[in-house]
C-alpha cells in the first residue's frame, strides 16, 4: 500500500481532454494513478472519439473512483474540452495531462512541494520526448527557472507539466483556437501571477507521433501569429520579431 504523501491535504485536479486516441489513453490515465501523491482527481473529456477511448476510459470508472468522465454532446476541440474539464474541476490545483503524454510516478508530489515550499503559484518542469510506442528519444526539454510574460512569449511550458493554484488565480476560458490554446492560458495565468516557476527535474513524457513532426512544428508558428496578434494584441514588429524567433528556434530542432 502506498504510503499518504504528507503534502497531499489539497486536491489537485488532473485535466485530460481526449480525442480518438485509444492507443495512449490507457496509459496516461495509468500515469495518474500510479502517482505517489493521493489526492486528486481526474478529469477526462471525450471530444466525441470514433475509436475506442470512451470504452477505454469508462473500464477505468469502476475500479477508481477517483476519475470522472464527460462526453461532449458534439466535436468541439481541444480547448472546449479543456474548458469543460476546468468548469468541473474541484481542485485547489489544476493540473494538465495530455492523453498521448505519460507522467512519472512523484510528478504531483514533487511539483506541489515544490510549490508549497516556495509559496509558487504557477509551476511547470523539465520532461523528455519519447517516440509513438514510448521508447526514449534521449531528448530533455529543460524547464526554465522563472519567466515572466515576455519571456512567456518566447517559451512555451510542455503543457503536461504545468501545474496552477485555482484557488488563488482563479479559473480561465481558454479561447476557441485549435492548436496552442494551452499556450493562450498560459499567457492569461502569467498576466495575473507575473511568473512561472520552473522545477528543473523531468516529471512527465511528452509523445512525438510518427506523423510529420517538421510540419507540425512549422504549422504551429501560423498559430503563434494568431495569438500574438488577435489575442495578446501585440504590435506588428513585434509580433513578426517573435514570429522570426519561433521559426528559427523550429528550424534549428528539426535538424
Amino acid at each position: 500500500m502506498r504510503n499518504k504523501d504528507e503534502n497531499d491535504k489539497d486536491l489537485v485536479s488532473v485535466i485530460i481532454p481526449a480525442y480518438n486516441c485509444e492507443k495512449f489513453i490507457g496509459s496516461a490515465i495509468e500515469s495518474v494513478i500510479s502517482q505517489t501523491y493521493n489526492n486528486w482527481e481526474a478529469i477526462v473529456i471525450d471530444d466525441c472519439s470514433t475509436d475506442r477511448t470512451g470504452e477505454i476510459i469508462k473500464s477505468y470508472l469502476k475500479k477508481e473512483p477517483r476519475i470522472r468522465y464527460f462526453r461532449l454532446d458534439k466535436n468541439s476541440g481541444a480547448a472546449a474540452a479543456r474548458n469543460k474539464a476546468i468548469e468541473l474541476a474541484n481542485g485547489k490545483y489544476l493540473a494538465f495531462l495530455d492523453s498521448d503524454d505519460i507522467w512519472h510516478p512523484e510528478k504531483l508530489s514533487r511539483q506541489i512541494t515544490f510549490m508549497k515550499q516556495n509559496g509558487y503559484n504557477f509551476t511547470c518542469t523539465s520532461y523528455s520526448k519519447v517516440g509513438e510506442n514510448g521508447n526514449d528519444l534521449n531528448r530533455i526539454v529543460e524547464a526554465k527557472a522563472k519567466s515572466d510574460y515576455e519571456g512567456l512569449l518566447k517559451h512555451c511550458p510542455g503543457n503536461s507539466t504545468v501545474i496552477y493554484n485555482a484557488e488563488v488565480l482563479g479559473k480561465f476560458e481558454i479561447p476557441n483556437i485549435k492548436k496552442r490554446n494551452d499556450y493562450i492560458l498560459w499567457l492569461q495565468i502569467i498576466k495575473e501571477e507575473k511568473y512561472i516557476y520552473g522545477l528543473k527535474e523531468v516529471l512527465a513524457s511528452h509523445r512525438e507521433r510518427d506523423n510529420s513532426i517538421s510540419s507540425n512544428k512549422i504549422s504551429l508558428v501560423s498559430y503563434h501569429w494568431k495569438i500574438y496578434r488577435e489575442y495578446e494584441h501585440l504590435s506588428l514588429v513585434k509580433s513578426m520579431s517573435l514570429l522570426i524567433y519561433w521559426i528559427l528556434k523550429a528550424i534549428i530542432k528539426i535538424k
